[in-house]
């Protein structure tokens, strides 16, 4: 469970000891059929990182070894403390590294326990834009297409993603339908990757062009009458509005920096079976909701909806996808709607709690939960310090509040925490988790945890028991008896999980919602029997009223180079369990045509990159797949957040992680003065 592929692998445990012996692919598994990429093998068998064996707190300013029962109880102690003033001042966030179990009940304890609206599950930093997008469109989130459809596609156009790189095992399946007779493979990217070093056609675009581009290709199906009038008419509304503030060809593809040539193939790549995939290339933008709109009216306005085509959009971390239908955070279980009054009842009634405590929104995301500056701050298996754009902000806020950190890896998080609470991982937990299509599979223990960790199940319902028994009342609940909670709460709604029971996953081992009974599966989305039906107040999928915002940060005279981001081959999120070395500097490419015009100034072996934020010191990689005037950082590294900036999309409230503007200088007391990673000592 290294990404949201979902691939099913074989783990044996160690013979003697603790540990994990070996790792394979699962020839019965359905969605992999025994395939596997090598990051996903090694860092199941032996991840990196530095354990957390044992509960912690904070003691004279040290972390210091405890009981769990004493970190427990402080944490819930904190908690009612916080609550006592007023909900909101106790924030939680949660992970895609989570079991289902365990973030349906992390979204319980918040909503239904806390009551506050200052909870996340992961999604507001990776996929909120695509969700929103969906939601405008279909009124339900999820891609409508699945695995099957890949090899039924004939146009592949990976647009803001590096699947070669991020999702490996997926990508062969692309790639292999890409390489049949009359088939193709079209990237678009202003880095030249992986994935785009395969292709027919890469599509190098300015950076935060995407949008733009989106535009200029629907304009040109208009101008050339190749667009599907009778499924427009028939399936969807808000097409005419569209196309009256349509840009003109010549004027989008200008912004978007590609010749009308380049728009002309990728309108043309439309006219066949499309299957459009973006990532976080496009999501983590100030410009994610238009721009993912932006695709899916592409698919809508070509007829590319139905059975090997439509709008794929690609989910990171391992349960990112449970997160988005299990937790909580922006619908209640299976997609149930925050502003209608009758499913709050539901859900409330379903928790047996009063309506009144569940918060009448979902709330701001993680930087706009941080801002808030609550009195108490949970973390769950993710590493804010690092992840957070403008990091060196994030930790003063850190400083200030009472920290819990569950986790299983010591990260640049735990340095601030106030209790550590030592968490399970992949290959010791037991549950559930979905996939980037909606497929369920189970999880389950290939060896048994150290004495001094617990599943995040079992921590999150240690707490909830202590602050609310009738809500909470087993401090160990089984995995099996957690789900059935949640299925049931998902009967009848457009994510229907209520058909899969933990016996059906051990015959079948994974199963797809929707999946009303035992027997359902489901297929593509919103065709069935010949008939399209969409879950909004027309019944027809709706083309996208999102206009793109500006850029917060272009590039000027002092900062004259545009920063972006990007996975690597064997990167983890922020590389807790894979990074080379903490406090080497990070690997940052750049044109050798833009790194000659400092060559009087930087070294290739160290160079400092700075934004109006911070300074971190950077190790020249001189590549030509970098477009001139960009420089490309991982995101994995712990220094670069330093640098970014929190604006965020006004829809979605996802970070523009993807487009801030940088100088390169020499090395010099500045980058001192700056602090690359600040250290936490002496801050209380």
């Amino acid at each position: 469970m290294r990404c949201a592929v979902g691939c099913g692998h074989l783990q044996v445990g160690a013979d003697i000891g603790y540990g994990i012996d070996s790792v394979r692919g699962d020839a019965n598994h359905p969605v992999n059929r025994g395939l596997a990429c090598g990051r996903g093998i090694r860092e199941t068998a032996n991840p990196g990182g530095d354990w957390l064996t044992r509960p912690l707190v904070r003691k004279d300013g040290e972390l210091v070894r405890t009981t769990w029962e004493a970190a427990l109880t402080r944490v819930s102690t904190a908690i009612e403390d916080a609550m006592a003033t007023q909900p909101d001042d106790v924030a939680i966030l949660g992970s895609g590294q989570q079991t289902n179990e365990a973030a349906y009940l992390l979204g319980k304890l918040a909503r239904g326990v806390v009551g506050t609206r200052n909870y996340d599950a992961n999604t507001t930093l990776c996929m909120a834009s695509a969700v929103t997008a969906y939601y405008d469109a279909f009124g339900s989130d999820a891609p409508p297409p699945t695995y099957d459809d890949i090899p039924k596609a004939s146009s592949h156009i990976v647009w803001g993603a590096n699947p070669a790189v991020a999702h490996p095992v997926m990508f062969r399946w692309i790639y292999t339908s890409a390489r049949a007779d009359d088939s193709e493979l079209l990237v678009v990217d202003p880095v030249r990757t992986k994935t785009a070093t395969q292709a027919d056609c890469h599509v190098q675009l300015t950076p935060g062009g995407d949008e733009a581009l989106a535009r200029a290709v629907l304009a040109s199906l208009v101008e050339t009458n190749r667009v599907d009038r009778a499924f427009i008419e028939a399936h969807t509304s808000g097409f005419d509005a569209l196309v009256a503030r349509l840009p003109t060809v010549a004027a989008a593809a200008k912004k978007a920096g590609v010749s009308e040539a380049v728009v002309a193939r990728l309108a043309a790549a439309l006219e066949r079976d499309t299957l459009i995939y973006w990532g976080m290339g496009v999501n983590q933008s100030v410009r994610g909701t238009a721009t993912s709109g932006a695709l899916v009216d592409l698919c809508l306005a070509t007829g590319n909806l139905g059975p090997g085509t439509g709008p794929f959009s690609l989910t990171g971390q391992a349960n990112s996808m449970g997160t988005r239908v299990c937790s909580s955070k922006g619908s209640w279980p299976g997609q149930r709607s925050y502003e209608d009054p009758d499913e709050r009842q539901t859900v409330a009634d379903h928790w047996g709690v009063p309506v009144s405590r569940l918060p009448a929104e979902s709330g701001p995301g993680p930087v706009g939960i941080v801002e808030t500056a609550p009195s108490v701050l949970w973390t769950v298996a993710t590493n804010p310090v690092a992840g957070l754009p403008d990091a060196s902000a994030a930790r003063r806020a850190f400083e200030e509040t009472f920290l819990v950190v569950q986790d299983a890896f010591r990260s640049e998080t735990v340095e601030y925490a106030d209790v550590v609470l030592p968490a399970a991982t992949w290959g010791e937990s037991d549950g559930t988790a979905m996939n980037m299509e909606r497929t369920v599979s189970r999880v389950r223990p290939a060896t048994d945890t150290p004495s001094g960790v617990r599943s995040d199940r079992d921590i999150i319902a240690g707490v909830g028991a202590r602050l609310a028994p009738s809500v909470f009342p087993s401090h160990r609940p089984e995995p099996f008896a957690v789900f059935d909670e949640f299925r049931a709460l998902t009967a009848g709604t457009n994510a229907d999980c209520s058909g899969i029971s933990y016996d059906r996953l051990n015959a079948e081992l994974a199963v797809r919602w929707p999946a009303p009974d035992a027997e359902s599966s489901g297929g593509y989305r919103y065709y069935a029997d010949g008939q399209w039906r969409f879950p909004t107040p027309s019944g027809k999928a709706r083309f996208s009223a999102t206009l793109p915002a500006a850029l917060p940060e272009p590039a000027s005279d002092d900062y004259p180079l545009v920063l972006t981001t990007g996975r690597e081959p064997d990167g983890y999120n922020t590389g807790v369990r894979s990074r080379d070395g903490d406090g080497a500097p990070v690997r940052m490419r750049i044109n050798p045509a833009t790194a000659g015009t400092y060559d009087n100034q930087i070294t290739d072996d160290q160079t400092v990159l700075t934004s109006r934020r911070g300074a971190i010191p950077a190790r020249v990689e001189r590549d030509d797949a970098i477009p001139v005037g960009l420089v490309w950082l991982p995101i994995h590294h712990p220094m670069t957040n330093e640098l970014t900036i929190a604006a965020r999309d006004p829809r979605s409230n996802e970070p523009n992680y993807k487009q801030c503007a940088v100088a390169l200088s020499a090395p010099s007391a500045a980058l001192h003065e700056k602090a690359a990673i600040s250290s936490p000592e002496g801050r209380r």
